[in-house]
């Protein structure tokens, strides 16, 4: 087996448009873990959204990845592993400059997310991930307020702005932060250092296997991290193209690519 460890982003790559994951990439999955592999979801939604999805990929246990590598949890039992966020004045400081911007924010704590406008786009959002907002049309005076850990905060954006938002939002906040996209239409800032590249090293150290034997797929920017420290680099059809230049590049999420990657590549010798 040329990689022992496979790492796939969820939305966008293993889950196709309508929501489902395909018969194939189950299958897939399956058949390199019967043959030893270890497969992990490593996604930017809260934990609360992915756990729920783990048993329809046929994960009973295993780890899963969330906030963009800020949480791993224990698939069979819910226990953390590892929870960072924010200290509160870097939160506050994230939160006011998206409030002085006018955007649709969300602001994560944990197991609940809270949003300052309740409107099409958060029904939206809703129904993809499967979980619900609390409306709190003030966030920053919640967060001062309250003793709340903060883990994310993002923004609702128009694809056609969602770059030149994510490209003034890191000069406007510094390099405490990490700001990335993980769809055309959310701009999502994390703590310094809480990137998908941190949950490559998470799990290399926790399973012991070195990255170039760890494989990782994805398709937007937020992947990129750690496709980079990663030791087998794919790309679906349908990734941003920053992520295609640096990958295998293999089917869409719509046409199985993450079968693709397993069956052809991680399985191979």
């Amino acid at each position: 087996m040329r990689y022992q460890l496979f790492l796939s982003d969820f939305d966008g790559t293993l889950v196709r448009e309508d929501g489902t994951v395909s018969e194939a990439n189950k299958a897939a999955i399956a058949n390199y873990r019967r043959a030893g592999g270890i497969f992990a979801v490593v996604t930017g939604r809260m934990m609360s959204s992915i756990l729920p999805r783990m048993k329809e990929l046929g994960l009973e246990d295993g780890l899963a990845v969330a906030y963009q590598g800020a949480m791993v949890a224990d698939v069979r039992t819910g226990e953390l592993l590892k929870s960072d966020g924010f200290s509160r004045d870097h939160a506050l400081k994230c939160i006011r400059y998206f409030e002085k911007c006018g955007y649709h924010v969300h602001v994560y704590t944990g197991d609940d997310f809270f949003s300052n406008m309740d409107d099409e786009p958060l029904r939206i959002y809703e129904e993809i991930c499967r979980v619900k907002g609390k409306i709190q049309p003030h966030l920053s005076d919640m967060v001062a307020s309250n003793s709340v850990k903060v883990v994310k905060v993002l923004a609702m954006v128009e694809a056609k702005d969602r770059d030149r938002v994510a490209a003034e939002t890191a000069s406007a906040l510094g390099d405490e932060f990490f700001v990335t996209c993980s769809s055309p239409y959310l701009v999502e800032v994390m703590p310094k250092g809480q990137s998908k590249a941190s949950a490559v090293q998470f799990l290399s150290d926790y399973y012991g296997v070195p990255r170039e034997r760890i494989a990782a797929i994805g398709d937007q920017m937020n992947d990129l991290p750690m496709l980079e420290n990663a030791g087998g680099r794919f790309a679906v059809g349908n990734a941003e193209e920053a992520l295609k230049k640096q990958a295998t590049v293999v089917a869409s999420c719509e046409e199985d690519g993450v079968a693709e990657a397993l069956m052809k590549y991680a399985m191979g010798e």
